[in-house]
């Protein structure tokens, strides 16, 4: 390439990333066997270059990822060589983290400024019905309506992308509606990808008279293959009559057309693989669509169905995770080849928690193979799941919100999320107790202010919102506590009795697990001297309530799977355990959903209130609560 065809580049290059690709590719052309663009030392015009695209983030992490490696190496060398040409980007750079560290108080920066915006902004939310919702969704789905609704007072569209009737059920098309309708997603309008699939048909068609997309019998491993070491199918040549037949033959199901899919003819050997001539329809005769039966034997696929729908449906903003960057290029050139109207895309990075993956396909593993209860266990990154382990919608919302539509991609501790919900739950939670039934230790009460008859007195089910209410606490000579507490006493110690006063440890039994204890009652003692603060129950007087206390573990142990990592290597053995204990009597009145405290041992989410069995399901157990330890952020 000449230098004087290059001049104009370095003023272009504060465009978006989709208009500037063309000429990074023609960049790194030029750099073949170049150490500099222009002459043998650095002079102003790779000056210019280098300052303009470091000052493109989306450029810079591009170059960063060795794509072009003439490109990466020229810049690479710059940075490394010549700091003095760094002075003003350093200064920039100091001032942008500065900011970032003073806005990150108040929560995410949402001034994106998005393009266009004076028009009207319209977004998308596009999950697949192919499972149930996860946290990563919710990000999308949040962002999408946070623009829509607040930042630019528009439209938020609900389209759920149903072109692969393998893995689509209703089943997941109903919890994706009810999951958002739960965290407060309301789209203005409702469709299915499927509501076009006479549009994608023709728009196919056309494609194929334009010559813009061919039949192609390869292999499905060969043509992987060929894409990825960017070599040309050999259909890629074939009439546009021939394409046009072969399709008709893919529309009726025959064997032929069974033996095709169409492709895009996009490019051989871009850069860029998501460029190399990528599948757009494919058949599918053995499995209805859960909507349109088995009207139809061929598919659009998400990247062809995609930017073509959002265009039909008005969309102006499509908000995507980073996951989908480099098929960004593809997008665009289905608007321009098609000549449809422009969407804009920006790219937000997705959430990564450490000891999850979020692959639906690994998540239906876990399902199907029974290594979890269902999609809506606790253990699972799903909305139901985390709901179901006691995560509030509103504490959701707003962890998620906070992280805003940053393109840094990070992986986080799940300590924040938690530690969110807590400031929601800490102050509505009412106050339960709870004592483990494996060798609960039999205690007797004496001393002139032990009771001689048990009673009950109401008492604030929280100590500091009143507004929660009151609960009737059982008082008795006779009560039941901990062997983990009991087996810390000395005779003689003061302790104290939550919720009712001082007393002496007069006598431990003996054993390896302690029967019983005898305490003296000394309510006059000042609870703020002793050591231990213990939790009880009256075992006369109330009714104990059984109860299972619930409490889940990381389904994998290392941090970040790899690429190459077999999950299987790296489930955890044991990610549930469970313990049998008694509650107070006035835990009986609560039901599935309610969030309470247990004192001393944390938070926890009822999934069984007594009212909550079914005729018989309960078991020989018998009727009880289960309850779901809820996390705090606490390691």
């Amino acid at each position: 390439m000449l230098l004087d065809e290059l001049k104009p580049v370095e003023a272009l290059l504060t465009a978006d990333f989709r208009s500037i690709e063309p000429r990074l590719q023609a960049l790194d052309k030029h750099l073949t066997l170049r150490t500099y663009c222009d002459g043998y030392t650095l002079g102003g015009f790779d000056t210019a270059l280098w300052l303009a695209l470091r000052g493109n983030k989306a450029a810079t992490s591009f170059i960063k990822r060795g794509a072009l490696a003439n490109l990466a190496r020229w810049f690479q060398y710059i940075e490394e060589n010549h700091p003095e040409i760094q002075a003003e980007i350093k200064a920039k750079d100091a001032a942008a983290k500065a900011k970032t560290a003073a806005a990150s108080k108040a929560g995410a920066n949402y001034a994106l400024a998005l393009q266009d915006a004076d028009q009207g902004v319209v977004t998308r939310f596009l999950p697949e019905p192919s499972g149930y919702l996860h946290i990563g969704h919710a990000k999308a789905a949040l962002l999408s309506d946070y623009f829509a609704h607040q930042a630019y007072k528009g439209k938020l569209l609900l389209r759920l992308d149903d072109t692969n009737p393998s893995k689509e059920k209703e089943e997941y098309q109903d919890a994706i509606l009810e999951d958002l309708a739960l965290m407060g997603v309301k789209p203005d309008q409702q469709s299915f990808t499927s509501d076009y699939f006479d549009y994608l048909y023709d728009m196919c068609i056309r494609m194929i008279k334009e010559g813009h997309a061919y039949a192609d019998d390869t292999l499905q491993m060969e043509m992987r293959d060929q894409r990825w070491n960017g070599i040309a199918s050999k259909r890629r040549d074939r009439s546009v009559e021939e394409n046009l037949r072969i399709f008709a033959e893919m529309k009726q199901g025959s064997e032929e057309g069974l033996a095709n899919c169409i492709r895009a003819k996009i490019s051989v050997d871009n850069p860029n693989k998501a460029m190399r001539d990528p599948v757009i329809y494919r058949c599918n005769v053995d499995v209805p669509h859960h909507r349109t039966g088995f009207q139809w034997k061929i598919y659009p696929t998400y990247d062809f169905a995609c930017p073509i729908v959002d265009s039909k449906e008005g969309v102006t903003h499509a908000l995507r995770s980073t996951e989908y960057t480099d098929r960004n290029p593809q997008y665009q050139w289905f608007i321009d080849t098609l000549k449809i109207r422009q969407v804009h895309m920006w790219d937000f990075a997705r959430m990564n928690f450490i000891k999850t993956f979020l692959s639906k396909r690994k998540l239906a593993k876990l399902v199907d193979t029974g290594r979890v209860w269902g999609w809506d266990d606790p253990r699972m990154p799903t909305i139901r799941g985390v709901r179901r382990r006691g995560m509030t919608i509103p504490a959701l919302r707003e962890f998620i919100l906070k992280q805003g539509p940053s393109r840094n991609v990070t992986t986080m501790d799940w300590g924040m999320f938690w530690s969110t919900n807590k400031k929601e739950i800490d102050p509505i939670a009412p106050r339960h107790t709870a004592i483990s039934q494996k060798d609960v230790v039999k205690v007797i009460v004496t001393g002139a202010e032990a009771p001689a008859e048990p009673f009950t007195a109401d008492k604030p089910k929280h100590p500091k919102n009143k507004e929660i209410g009151t609960k009737k606490l059982a008082f008795a000579s006779e009560l039941v506590m901990d062997q983990a507490d009991a087996k810390s006493f000395k005779e003689g110690e003061e302790i104290t009795l939550m919720a009712w006063g001082n007393a002496f440890v007069r006598e431990i039994g003996s054993g390896e697990a302690i029967p019983t204890l005898t305490c003296e009652l000394n309510l006059k003692g000042d609870v703020k001297s002793t050591e231990k603060k213990v939790t009880w129950l009256a075992s006369k007087g109330q009714e104990l309530v059984p109860a299972e206390l619930w409490d889940f573990d990381y389904l994998i142990t290392k941090d970040v799977l790899g690429e190459d990592d077999n999950m299987e290597d790296f489930l955890t053995p044991v990610t549930e355990t469970m313990e049998d204990a008694w509650c107070d009597e006035a835990t009986k009145e609560l039901k599935k959903d309610d969030i309470i405290q247990l004192e001393r041992r944390g938070y926890y989410r009822v999934d069984k209130g007594l009212g909550n069995w079914k005729d018989g399901e309960e078991g020989a157990k018998g009727k009880r609560l289960v309850l779901f330890a809820i996390p705090t952020g606490k390691k």
